[in-house]
């Protein structure tokens, strides 16, 4: 059993993370927490060349502060669980090239749930979703929780 969270290093996403992180303890599941990245070089392609052409990364995982950012969340929110919910079996924080859209559905491919977060920005903003939430929800083949802002 598997639950993939998207994470950003957002407060949106810290709050995915926390929901994640205790279904994934109450499922007795692995937690794979995902953050999906553009290279540099995605960007100078496309600033360059056809949209639909993207060159492989130079490097597979960014060395970047988001990345460390994420592990840092991932590790308090584990920390916090450790003081009565109970834990995930296993806990992986990966950086995966691409769309997020794309690279939490082919993260969810096999998983039990996805839990996204979703950002409100305003009063009628709030009441809609995000576009990489509504692409996981029309896209993933497992059930997709979203995470509302407070």
């Amino acid at each position: 059993m598997t639950v993939v969270v998207g994470a950003d290093g957002s407060d949106a996403s810290c709050r995915a993370l926390r929901h994640a992180a205790r279904s994934a303890a109450a499922r007795g599941a692995r937690l794979r927490v995902v953050m999906a990245y553009r290279p540099p070089e995605w960007m100078r392609a496309r600033a360059l060349g056809p949209a639909d052409v993207e060159p492989t990364p130079s490097r597979p995982v960014p060395a970047c502060a988001e990345l460390e950012a994420t592990r840092r969340m991932t590790e308090e929110v584990i920390a916090e669980l450790r003081d009565g919910t109970g834990l995930p079996v296993d806990v992986e924080v990966v950086a995966l090239p691409g769309d997020p859209a794309d690279v939490l559905g082919e993260a969810a491919r096999d998983a039990d749930e996805l839990v996204v977060g979703h950002r409100g920005h305003g009063a009628v903003a709030s009441l809609l979703l995000g576009s990489v939430a509504l692409a996981c929800l029309l896209r993933a083949t497992c059930p997709v929780t979203v995470v509302p802002d407070r």
